[in-house]
């Protein structure tokens, strides 16, 4: 008892670290230092965008738009001049159907539907439609890889199809050092990367095909404040010009296209 008291009354000595906490030289370089698991990035410039638009696929060839919009009986697909944001040309789905992930082979456009399992294949001067094509589940994203269509359904899950008959190949799950990531929506492939807008996110998830890990994370919290009043105005459209190696990124019912400059 006597000792618990000794220790009570005068307890032992606390040594003080006066360098403890302090930045030195060299932590105040590394805090400096760029994450490469999250890239920065400039806007270039913004152009219109139709607020009326619920874009959920985007893509840009030879300096046109190509853009999916959803919702039943206001699906479309258009051809969209990127300066003035204008329609070009646009044809619109049966009212059954809601439009979602859009993507280029050659000179076909292929379009996804949500919950239909079948896609369209349009004629990409004319805009005719050509064929359907089928799959299992929904469709939310879909990008071509020269070789693949890479399909998204906003599970973790991203398939890839044989291009003639939409047979299924493989699939990966998408994951980072926590686990499985889910709600992958948009798609793009980038210089052998996958694209992917995540719903109910504001981020481009950067994601290896081969294994699924995400990368890096880029942050686009800061687009389009205050964002429209309407909940489901989410991030959602991606779209890579390979000659200026810009990236153009939007939303559902945004007023205005971002054109980004990744900084490594």
């Amino acid at each position: 008892m006597m000792r618990f008291l000794a220790l009570f009354l005068h307890p032992p000595m606390l040594l003080l670290c006066t360098s403890c906490g302090e930045e030195t030289p060299e932590s105040k370089k590394a805090s400096k230092e760029p994450d490469p698991r999250h890239p920065g990035y400039k806007i270039v410039e913004t152009t219109p965008h139709s607020p009326t638009a619920s874009t959920q696929g985007l893509l840009l060839h030879e300096g046109v738009y190509y853009e999916s919009t959803g919702g039943y009986g206001t699906s479309t697909l258009r051809e969209v001049d990127p300066k003035s944001g204008k329609v070009i040309k646009q044809r619109s789905l049966p009212k059954q159907f809601f439009g979602e992930g859009l993507a280029l082979r050659g000179d076909r456009l292929y379009q996804l539907t949500w919950k239909r399992g079948v896609g369209f294949i349009f004629d990409r001067e004319t805009m005719k439609h050509l064929g359907n094509f089928h799959y299992q589940g929904e469709g939310w994203g879909l990008t071509w890889n020269s070789e693949h269509f890479i399909l998204s359904d906003g599970t973790a899950f991203l398939r890839f199809f044989e291009p003639e008959n939409f047979t299924l190949v493989r699939s990966v799950k998408v994951h980072n050092q926590l686990g499985p990531v889910d709600r992958i929506n948009e798609l793009e492939f980038v210089e052998g990367k996958i694209f992917a807008n995540r719903w109910f996110h504001d981020e481009i998830l950067i994601i290896d095909p081969k294994t699924g890990l995400v990368e890096r994370t880029l942050n686009l919290a800061p687009l389009e404040q205050p964002r429209p009043h309407d909940p489901e105005s989410v991030l959602n459209g991606i779209a890579y010009d390979p000659k200026t190696r810009r990236l153009h990124v939007t939303g559902k019912r945004w007023p205005r296209v971002y054109v980004l400059r990744i900084t490594e």
